[in-house]
């Protein structure tokens, strides 16, 4: 796999990202995994509501952005604390699924090689990593238009604001209801309250786990995603 290294003493809006996935699939025919990191911001599926999974008050008054992705899935909160992961392959042969499951066991066996973690990481459903029975990564997935490339994205939770977050996301109490817990504070939890490795030191064990290789985005490659942000 392929790590696409960014200008990490850039801060970019979370749109930009988003856009880099497309640049990437459109760049590279191989596996290609980048990260990054974002200001607070709450994101949200492609199909949902936002009022109704979203406190936008709460967001407003508090700077914290609010973007709908192209992929399904529910609703996600993201800061300085939070990893980002997105994952570009071609689609080839494979269903969703197998592409979502091989990629989602992946990162758990990655993060189980860590101090703290061992024996306790695992994947939950389709969409959630969880470490014990509380989830430390919310990922989706959705297909290029031209149906060649899959991209896969997602959180890793090290040390996010959860009081923050549980006041910016509002699920409606009929999804809370069936996953059986009372509040998103019971159902998630940082790494931090596991391990002692740095968010930094994280990033990079994943990086070295995951990929062989590395590129370096091109300034052409920045500048056609900013101009995708651009239109948006």
């Amino acid at each position: 796999m392929k790590h696409i290294v960014l200008d990490d003493k850039t801060t970019r809006p979370l749109p930009f990202y988003l856009a880099m996935e497309e640049v990437v699939a459109r760049t590279y025919d191989e596996d290609c995994l980048f990260t990054w990191i974002v200001p607070p911001t709450v994101i949200f599926g492609r199909n949902q509501v936002m009022e109704n999974e979203v406190n936008t008050d709460f967001c407003t008054a508090n700077g914290i952005g609010m973007i709908r992705r192209k992929s399904g899935g529910g609703c996600v909160y993201a800061d300085e604390g939070n990893i980002m992961l997105s994952f570009v392959t071609p689609t080839g042969k494979r269903t969703v699924e197998e592409i979502f499951g091989a990629y989602m066991q992946r990162v758990a066996d990655v993060l189980g090689e860590i101090d703290g973690l061992r024996g306790r990481v695992h994947v939950s459903g389709r969409n959630d990593i969880l470490l014990d029975d509380r989830k430390i990564s919310g990922n989706a997935l959705y297909t290029t238009p031209d149906m060649r490339r899959t991209i896969v994205h997602g959180t890793l939770l090290h040390s996010t604001d959860i009081e923050r977050m549980v006041r910016a996301i509002t699920p409606s109490h009929e999804k809370l209801a069936s996953k059986g817990i009372q509040s998103v504070r019971q159902r998630v939890m940082n790494l931090s309250e596991a391990t002692d490795i740095s968010i930094d030191a994280l990033r990079r064990h994943i990086i070295a786990a995951m990929c062989d290789s590395e590129a370096v985005a091109t300034q052409a490659m920045i500048d056609e995603a900013t101009n995708i942000t651009n239109q948006k």
